[in-house]
């Protein structure tokens, strides 16, 4: 390392590698530093943002309960919309007060830290203190109470939006993941995709599932307007993979062999994990997989766990056909679909 001295400044920058120090660029006074109006201006632009920070956490508590989510998809866009403008407003605003603050009114001037060894003695915890004495004096936190309060004010009710999302996580279900809509009789259809409606459903003909498809299925009359008794997460509850594998790979309890058909079996898409949907079947293993946190299921042996966090199988619903050929369930299925923390509830 070399230095020379500039004729022009009478100053020595060094020189590294061929590439010459240009030193600390010039300071330049702020606005608010030296103009005490311009200082209160600053002061109450950041408490504006905090304010507004407030303005959104309220806003997302009053959305949450005044835009509740029906059945319809408008009213659940609606909802969500209201609830994450709310969101991002006490977000964004909390952000913008903090970064104006230390931009236009805190501590101006510039300085190094020398590094030196961490050590626990009295002396580190002496300057450690005074560190925190001279944060508190350069952000002038301690003699701007409009700011501290409302900073204040702003950081404690922030929380609140996360208190009412972690309500709907609970209560449990109880019973609810124990009944979908299958039944005994109820025809397997194609996953019309998006909200199914009468007119879109297509059964499924057991000569038509070949060896190695996989089918996506819910069960027919899925898309009928049955009121609220017939909410939109029914669909989710009830979504089922459909896979057909030569009969001589399977792996049947004799207690539930009559639960496929000439080697056409159907398992619930929530994995049994934290209720991801299942739908990456590999055909060559006869194994699926969870893309969340890759449990993977053997198919030719009731879809039992083979790899990941999943603690059970995933649960197969008895299938048979009807009359005229197409796929039916024989009834519900025989253990709660979804996460087994779930079952736990069950009275």
């Amino acid at each position: 390392m070399t230095s020379k001295e500039h004729s022009g400044g009478g100053s020595q920058l060094e020189e590294l590698n061929g590439f010459t120090n240009p030193g600390l660029v010039e300071h330049v006074p702020r606005l608010s530093d030296g103009d005490p109006k311009a200082d209160r201006v600053a002061e109450r632009q950041v408490a504006a943002w905090f304010i507004a920070s407030m303005i959104g956490t309220i806003w997302f508590i009053v959305s949450y309960f005044l835009f509740v989510p029906g059945e319809s998809m408008s009213s659940i866009r609606l909802h969500n919309t209201s609830v994450g403008l709310g969101a991002a407003l006490a977000m964004f605003s909390l952000g913008a007060g903090a970064v104006l603050w230390a931009k236009n009114l805190m501590s101006d001037h510039e300085g190094i830290d020398e590094r030196h060894d961490i050590s626990g003695s009295e002396e580190d915890q002496a300057v450690a203190l005074e560190i925190l004495h001279q944060a508190k004096e350069e952000s002038g936190i301690a003699r701007r109470p409009l700011l501290r309060n409302t900073l204040i004010a702003a950081l404690a009710i922030a929380p609140l939006p996360a208190v009412l999302v972690f309500r709907d996580l609970g209560p449990l279900p109880g019973d609810m993941m124990f009944h979908t809509l299958w039944d005994k009789g109820v025809r397997l259809i194609r996953d019309p995709g998006g909200i199914p409606s009468a007119d879109s459903e297509r059964p499924i003909k057991a000569e038509d599932v070949t060896i190695g498809s996989a089918y996506h299925v819910l069960p027919s009359g899925i898309g009928a307007d049955d009121g609220p008794d017939r909410p939109i997460n029914e669909k989710a509850k009830a979504a089922v993979l459909l896979m057909r594998i030569n009969p001589n790979e399977l792996k049947e309890d004799p207690a539930r062999k009559d639960w496929s058909h000439d080697g056409i079996v159907a398992y619930s898409k929530i994995c049994t994990h934290v209720g991801c949907p299942v739908a990456l079947y590999e055909h060559q293993t006869h194994h699926l997989l969870c893309p969340c946190h890759q449990s993977t299921f053997d198919v030719t042996e009731h879809c039992k766990v083979i790899f990941g966090p999943a603690k059970r199988p995933l649960p197969q619903l008895p299938i048979t056909v009807d009359s005229e050929g197409y796929l039916v369930a024989q009834s519900d299925f025989a253990e709660p679909v979804g996460p087994t923390f779930w079952e736990i509830n069950h009275p």
